[in-house]
């Protein structure tokens, strides 16, 4: 029995899901990285950063639990993430790395200068890179007591 024609001709037609952009220019989006001590999201919206593209974390890549903060899971959910930036003709992104903060840590977890890398490493255009971990102006009691956490 001959195969249809209709499925043949539906299978040469490339199905692309965003607008096609012109050569040399940038279509950027936003990815808001947040990297704790335990997972690191990578997450990407557009420029408004209302509409999530892509949002992968550590914990989506890897089995166990003490490996979702580690810069290969970083790595991994980074990669993901500029593979289907490219599928939507998004070769450019504006960093937003941020960190626990508040009354916990100001200093990014293990996972965010690898998801960096990889977005970097993978071909996507890199715009600017912000630091918007959440910084108290005077805020509630930080946990550990008055003579702080004893080891």
């Amino acid at each position: 029995m001959a195969p249809r024609k209709g499925k043949a001709q539906q299978e040469q037609q490339q199905i692309s899901l965003a607008p096609p952009i012109a050569e040399g220019q940038n279509r950027f989006g936003v990815a808001h990285i947040f990297a704790s001590f335990n997972d690191t999201f990578v997450h990407v919206t557009d420029l408004s950063g209302r509409e999530t593209i892509v949002r992968i974390t550590g914990g989506m890549k890897v089995k166990a639990d003490r490996d979702e903060a580690s810069p290969y899971a970083a790595m991994l959910a980074a990669q993901d993430v500029s593979e289907r930036c490219k599928a939507l003709n998004i070769n450019a992104l504006h960093i937003k790395l941020r960190a626990t903060g508040g009354t916990r840590t100001k200093t990014p977890g293990p996972g965010a200068q690898s998801a960096l890398r990889a977005l970097a490493r993978s071909g996507m255009k890199i715009g600017r890179i912000e630091d918007v971990t959440p910084i108290p102006s005077d805020c509630t009691r930080r946990k550990g007591g008055r003579r702080g956490r004893r080891l």
